[in-house]
């Protein structure tokens, strides 16, 4: 994991526009109020729930934690924040919360959340002072490909 990269990426994405459409961006994906940035992912291919799957995923939250690590050097330790009752009331509703984020699903006022807690448990979360937005890193976990994804979140829209 290149730390000093993914900080660049971090930065950029604290200081840039939001796009006004939904869709890709430079940096990942994005639309009105949020960007969205992999930072790592795996793409390997996954068939079994196999000790392969469970190391790339121990590997991916190691990451993560580096990573916050310093994060919290910067803005302070983070808040931990469950997706899981969003993804809940989401699929409770009848939304199309289990799209990936950027692509649609959820109504666009609970983006990025909406699309996230369809693949992503939880996230460390901070409220970014000289940004006035939240930030968000977390571990997408699909069941298909790729399975894991390292994201950073940077979002004007308080979490649910």
């Amino acid at each position: 994991m290149d730390i000093a990269n993914h900080l660049a990426v971090i930065d950029r994405l604290c200081a840039r526009d939001f796009p006004a459409e939904h869709g890709r961006t430079d940096v990942g994906t994005g639309g009105p109020g949020y960007l969205i940035a992999e930072l790592r992912g795996s793409g390997a291919s996954w068939q079994d729930d196999g000790a392969g799957r469970e190391e790339a995923a121990a590997q991916y939250e190691a990451d993560r934690d580096a990573l916050a690590e310093r994060l919290t050097e910067r803005w302070g330790p983070p808040d931990r924040f469950s997706l899981y009752s969003i993804l809940e009331r989401t699929i409770d509703g009848g939304e199309a919360g289990g799209a990936r984020a950027g692509e649609g699903g959820g109504q666009d006022g609970a983006q990025p959340w909406t699309g996230l807690s369809g693949h992503v448990p939880d996230v460390h979360l901070w409220r970014v002072p000289e940004a006035g937005r939240w930030f968000a890193l977390g571990v997408s976990r699909w069941s298909g490909e790729p399975p894991f994804r390292l994201l950073a979140v940077i979002t004007d829209t308080d979490p649910p």
